[in-house]
């Protein structure tokens, strides 16, 4: 099969202090963000260096707050399904109802702990109205995590659980920061280099976003969308969504989530949101397809057919399954397809069927490609696949208008969600894209509430493509909510916005250097891929 068939410097150095009024203007021409940003008290001072890193494209660092005074380290205890829990087998979360937060807390103050009861509200959004998640039991307020790390391990002694947190991570709109967050501006009237995106050598296997913008020479970087991260839930490093590289679907969307379309020369970037079909065609029949370059029968994120368990929407972060399935593989996914049980059929370049190989995995053919059934497919596929007869692998990636969509081979695409901002105005997704999970509001307060490390990126009213990393997880850098991260977005002018991945994730590269500080206690995360800003073609 023929692989497109998938396809559909030294500048000037610049530093402002904004605090009630604009930076005052930079000499690069159009370059970068002045209003300040939307965090914390109102007249907090932020400062910002701008420079250039090469014709078109500028590094604006933020920095608000730096003066702020420390905030308190807590302990955030695990609540179980107590005997006033209306699940009372419920495992132990972050939150939960009343009732249970108050059970749990008088047992604490019992046992001699300084425990309280706290209500979580969080603001509405686009999609989600918002209002109270539940209840967190905290205990204790100290000056430092090693006082917090202390107690907790007396309270572990006491038979609870839970974890030692800085209360400037809680998102409360008062606080005073500090807040660290990198800029880079794309200017495409003068840019000439080159805007791509990369996933290494292979889908399935991670790299550095460094490492990724060292091997492509990159002048700039950041990580970009969300991957597989866990072996039981697929291939780590595989796209948890849509992943166009150079025209080629390498990876189906979660039907209906946002994607962030970039091209080659900076122009006409944009956020979308994406569905696809793909079948499997061969001379008088054919049979649809689940997926494209993933391990059968697990989809991450979900957003899969209707046959999937448990849903078929999106639903972030969640692992949906199906046993019957059938999956497309171009070399891309790595070197060897998996294995497991089911049967494979695998095409050389021209897409004829070289061999039936049961069980499923192995090697492809240069320029080859396969097709991978389990369960009830297996028998489907049989039908169609005969050795050396021809087989045809087809998709179609549609925008939400029912457009198709056929990239050319300057075009990526990086998954993405929610949304932030649309046409200029706040517009988080949440519940569309899967982050409102029914019953499980400790996984809306830990992901889209409280403040995380931040990856995004858009396109502002002067076509320009913004890409940002904000930090996080540190007393230095209390990073965003997804609400926050809507509202800087559109501080910084940009008319469409979308969330990338990020936590450990968030990385900005320059130069070589990584300039942010990434949240894991082992530095950089390996990532699924990242965007590059490649240097003037000369």
């Amino acid at each position: 099969m023929n692989r497109t068939l998938l396809g559909v410097c030294t500048g000037l150095a610049l530093f402002a202090v904004v605090g009630a009024l604009p930076a005052p203007a930079s000499s690069e021409p159009r370059s970068g963000p002045t209003r300040a940003l939307p965090l914390g008290a109102v007249r907090l001072t932020e400062t910002r260096s701008t420079r250039t890193l090469q014709p078109g494209v500028t590094l604006t660092r933020i920095v608000r707050g730096a003066d702020a005074p420390a905030l308190a380290w807590t302990i955030e205890v695990s609540i179980p399904g107590g005997a006033t829990s209306p699940d009372p087998d419920a495992p132990p979360s972050a939150l939960k109802d009343r009732a249970s937060a108050d059970e749990l807390a008088a047992d604490a103050r019992s046992d001699g702990f300084d425990a309280r009861v706290e209500e979580v509200t969080t603001p509405a959004v686009a999609d989600y109205t918002g209002g109270t998640l539940g209840w967190r039991v905290r205990v204790g307020r100290f000056d430092s995590q090693s006082a917090g790390t202390a107690e907790r391990t007396r309270l572990k002694g006491a038979g609870y659980t839970g974890s030692v947190v800085y209360t400037g991570w809680d998102g409360n709109p008062d606080d005073h920061g500090p807040w660290r967050i990198d800029v880079l501006t794309i200017d495409p009237d003068r840019f000439r280099g080159r805007l791509t995106a990369s996933y290494g050598p292979d889908l399935e296997n991670r790299e550095r976003t460094s490492e990724l913008a060292d091997a492509a020479g990159a002048t700039a970087a950041v990580n970009a969308g969300f991957f597989v991260l866990d072996p039981s839930a697929g291939a780590p490093g595989d796209p948890a969504g849509v992943g166009v590289y150079g025209g080629r679907l390498l990876s189906e969307p979660v039907n209906g989530r946002p994607g962030l379309v970039i091209r080659d020369s900076a122009r006409h970037s944009e956020v979308a949101r994406f569905t696809w079909k793909g079948r499997v065609v061969s001379r008088d029949a054919s049979q649809p397809l689940d997926g494209v370059d993933r391990v059968p029968g697990l989809i991450r994120n979900c957003g899969g057919t209707a046959d999937d368990t448990p849903t078929a929407l999106p639903l972030h972060d969640v692992t949906c399954t199906d046993p019957d399935e059938l999956v497309a593989f171009t070399p891309d996914y790595g070197r060897r397809t998996p294995q497991g049980d089911g049967l494979e059929a695998v095409l050389d370049s021209r897409g004829r069927v070289l061999e039936l190989r049961s069980p499923r995995g192995g090697p492809l053919p240069a320029d080859g490609s396969s097709a991978q059934a389990t369960g009830t497919r297996v028998a489907e596929l049989a039908a169609l696949a005969r050795v050396g007869q021809p087989l045809r692998i087809e998709g179609t990636l549609r925008d939400s208008s029912g457009r198709r969509v056929s990239p050319s081979p300057v075009t990526s695409i990086l998954n993405g969600g929610p949304e932030l901002v649309r046409d200029g105005r706040l517009h988080v997704t949440a519940a569309t894209d899967g982050m409102v999970q029914p019953g499980n509001a400790s996984f809306y307060y830990g992901w889209m509430h409280k403040r995380n490390p931040r990856t995004l990126a858009g396109v502002d009213a002067a076509g320009r493509t913004v890409l940002v990393t904000a930090d996080g997880r540190s007393t230095e850098a209390l990073g965003l909510s997804i609400p926050e991260s809507a509202a800087v977005a559109r501080a910084l002018d940009l008319r469409d916005a979308v969330n990338l991945d990020g936590g450990g994730s968030t990385t900005m590269v320059v130069d070589g250097e990584v300039i942010n500080a990434p949240s894991d206690a082992t530095g950089e995360r390996p990532v699924g891929d990242a965007l590059l800003i490649l240097p003037d073609r000369g």
